[in-house]
Order: C-alpha cells, then structure tokens, then sequence
C-alpha cells in the first residue's frame, strides 16, 4: 500500500455564509472502515446542495464529514478491513455524502464506479452526483420511456444539462427551460429539443404548442412554488411530476381534482441522506445499463470551468452568479 501523508489540505466551512467562508484548513487523512475505501482526490463536482450547505441551509447527514463535496473522482489509496485489495491503485469516481473538498475523501465501495474510457478526472468527477439523481428520479421514480417528452427546468445547470444528454442516449425528448436566450442557445446546442427563455415566454403555452396540446410525459422540477400549478399544466394525462428541489418554496397550491381526473403522479427524493445500500444499488444498475453506454463516446458531461482546490470560493461565486452552463469542478494536482 502507498505511504500516506498524516495530513492533507481541505476547504472546511468557517461558518455560515458567502463564498469567502470556505477556507483551506490542514485535516487529518482519514482512515477508511469496513464497506470504506480512501480516494486521492484528483476532481471533486461543486453542486448545488454544496452552496446550500456553505449557508447552512443543508447540513449533512449524521455521520458524515462536515467538509462539503458529493462527488469526487481520484485513486483508489487504502481499502478498509476486510475489503478487495484489488480495487487500491483503480481510478474511480465516487458519490459520497461530504468531505470531498480535499486532498483525500472516503467513499463507499458500493458508490464508487470506475472512471469510464476516455474520461478526464474532472469529467468523472462530474458524474456521480447529477447522474445518480437524474437516473433515480427519471428513469426510475418517473419511468420515462422512448419515445416520451420530458420538461427539465434549470436547462443549463449540471442536473439540466444532464439530463438532456441521458435523455438523448435513450430516445426522449426535451423541452427545457433557461434564463436567457443564450443559455436557450448553449441547450439547444448540447441537444435539447426545444429551449424556453422563461424571462421572455410562457413556458406553459410554448409546451402545449411543441407537443400538439398533448403535453409533456415528465417534468422535472427544481424551482417549487408557483411553478408547480403551472407544470401540471405541462402535463399529459398519465402524466408524471418530480421534485428535486425547491428553489421558489416548498409549500404549493395545486388543484387535487385536476390529478384524480388525469390521474397525475407527483413525486420527488433527495439522495444525500439515502443509505449506502440503496446508493450501492442504484450504481450497481447506473453501471450495468449506463455506463457502456459512456465508454463508447455516447456522452460526456457539460463542462463549464476548473478551479483548483484553493479557490473554492471562486467557484462557488460562479455557482451563485448563475452564469454557468454545466458542471463546474476542483482540481487537485499532484
């Protein structure tokens, strides 16, 4: 087993706040337990629920690490008790439920997945977070199918943004909605069917109009509030409604008649506090039906920018400004 350093650099929250209160701190390297490997942290995703939990509005689960970080991709360094010696020295990417902000992050074995051909570290790191949430939340909590339209919210963000890319590997349109016509532009471009600039346009009325009146399959919803009415508007009958964030409100009005009667679905899952045996099932399925898929070139993630490790802040400001399309990651050298 390679020699490890007793310490490592890693960017812990100083206390709730702006970008500037993420500050490099030396940590003790962690020591993986049984089900647990250590990763050398060559990328880790900056995600939304990173920036929530920087304000203190997203704690993390009991147990977990405080520092922030939900996916990383690295090598693999030390393999807990009882574990596959084989898996140290393997390139991977990992969700994990925090603590990827740092030089080295613990994972578990079932939530690791190898880093597909052809794919950078910072590419892999891209993966796990958005991928395993939109894999969960459309393909099996909404069962979209070929064929079917899909309504994504947030068209550029890394959750849009991939979704738009699984959504095209498996024969489902898009409608997605942005906040300017270049981000309408830049969805398009990564192969969106149809992008709305809501600042603009009614996104209900140009649903209705692209799909004949007939509506969209699924939506996939991140902002809540007053847009959840208006997303059953998008709806067919039979039509299912997923939920993953609540970005304008967790509280909404809906009429109830209008889901009996066109026997509407409303559902929705947060992942982070999910348990490793669920998330080591859902990569198990993710790695058996995707991940061929993705080491034949079929896709690869938005990228938007690098950072390294140090200036998490920064990314984080980008983050929060709104202007990026895709995923922005951290980078960590050798």
């Amino acid at each position: 087993m390679t020699s490890l350093p007793a310490s490592m650099t890693a960017i812990a929250i100083r206390e709730p706040g702006g970008p500037d209160v993420l500050v490099p701190e030396a940590r003790p390297v962690p020591q993986p337990g049984p089900g647990e490997v250590l990763i050398r942290v060559a990328a880790a995703g900056v995600n939304r629920p990173d920036v929530l939990q920087r304000m203190g509005f997203y704690p993390p689960p009991p147990g977990a690490s405080d520092l922030p970080g939900l996916e990383v991709a690295g090598t693999v360094v030390a393999v807990g008790p009882g574990g596959d010696p084989e898996l140290s020295g393997q390139a991977v990417c990992a969700l994990v439920a925090g603590g990827g902000y740092a030089e080295y992050c613990l994972a578990p074995v079932g939530s690791c997945l190898p880093v597909p051909a052809g794919f950078s570290m910072a590419e892999a790191a891209a993966l796990p977070e958005t991928v395993f949430t939109v894999w969960h939340n459309l393909f099996e909590r909404a069962y979209v199918r070929e064929g079917e339209t899909v309504l994504i919210h947030g068209g550029t963000s890394g959750i849009g943004t991939t979704a738009i890319g699984l959504c095209k590997l498996f024969g489902i349109r898009t409608i997605v909605t942005c906040g300017s016509g270049d981000k309408c532009a830049a969805a398009t471009a990564l192969g969106a069917d149809l992008a709305v600039d809501y600042s603009g346009q009614d996104y209900v009325e140009a649903v209705k109009a692209f799909t004949g009146g007939k509506g969209v399959n699924v939506v996939l919803d991140m902002v809540g509030g007053d847009y959840v009415p208006r997303n059953l508007e998008c709806l067919a009958d039979d039509g299912r409604h997923v939920t993953i964030a609540f970005q304008r409100g967790a509280k909404v009005e809906i009429d109830i008649s209008q889901v009996m009667r066109r026997r509407l679905t409303l559902t929705g899952s947060t992942l982070r506090a999910r348990s490793a045996e669920f998330k080591a099932l859902l990569a198990d399925e993710i790695h058996r039906t995707l991940w061929p898929r993705l080491s034949n070139g079929g896709w690869k993630p938005a990228m938007d920018r690098s950072f390294p490790l140090a200036e998490a802040s920064a990314a984080h400001a980008r983050m929060q400004a709104g202007a990026h399309v895709g995923k922005i990651v951290l980078t960590i050298a050798d």
